[in-house]
């Protein structure tokens, strides 16, 4: 006797609807395995849960990017919107003009050249003798901005050393002042002290009667 058929309609019970979807999930991607192994197809296989979680799988020889692309260029849909489009445009031109960048300066360094032709090599030249001349331009203001550094700095130590100077004879006029001003008021305390007060000398002097 074989089994019913069953309905297919949205499952009421929760639980049961997630064990059904766990089970169902694994199955779809263990069919999407195989197909990649026994078939060499090359399979892209994104799921959502109805809690928002995503599961997917995609063949080992092929990256989600490359799929996609590959969906984008078969099917002619508009994956990607129009600013999307500008930024892939804009960052494919950018590449481009790096690898270019590169191959200058290869051959500003002197790398790749053999393969160049007669105009192109005159090209290089010129770029270096302009390049050249730049630089050497560069050095000549660096040089004149280092010599009027160093004027500078002369100037201003001979002003330091002229200040120094100055403040130097400053110093040794106040001490010779304040040493004359000390000697002047000895002299006056010693002018105006009484007669009887003054030293007299050690041994008086001497008068021999005969």
């Amino acid at each position: 006797m074989g089994r019913g058929k069953i309905e297919i309609k949205r499952i009421e019970n929760l639980t049961n609807r997630q064990v059904t979807y766990s089970k169902r999930k694994n199955g779809i991607i263990k069919k999407a395995r195989e197909l990649t192994v026994l078939c060499d197809a090359k399979v892209n296989l994104i799921i959502f849960s109805s809690s928002g979680k995503m599961s997917e799988y995609h063949s080992p020889s092929i990256t989600m990017t490359e799929i996609l692309d590959m969906y984008h260029k078969y099917s002619g849909q508009r994956l990607w919107d129009a600013k999307h489009e500008f930024l892939s445009n804009e960052l494919d031109r950018i590449k481009k003009e790096n690898d270019n960048m590169q191959i200058e300066l290869r051959h500003l360094k002197g790398e790749d050249v053999n393969s160049l032709h007669h105009k192109d090599l005159q090209n290089i030249e010129e770029a270096l003798q302009k390049g050249l001349s730049k630089v050497r331009a560069k050095e000549m203001e660096f040089l004149k901005t280092l010599k009027k550094n160093e004027k500078n700095l002369e100037e201003e130590n001979k002003h330091l050393s002229y200040m120094l100077h100055h403040q130097e004879m400053a110093m040794s006029g106040n001490t010779r002042a304040m040493e004359n001003e000390y000697h002047q008021k000895e002299r006056d305390y010693h002018s105006q002290m009484p007669f009887n007060f003054r030293v007299q000398p050690i041994q008086p002097n001497l008068q021999v009667t005969k």
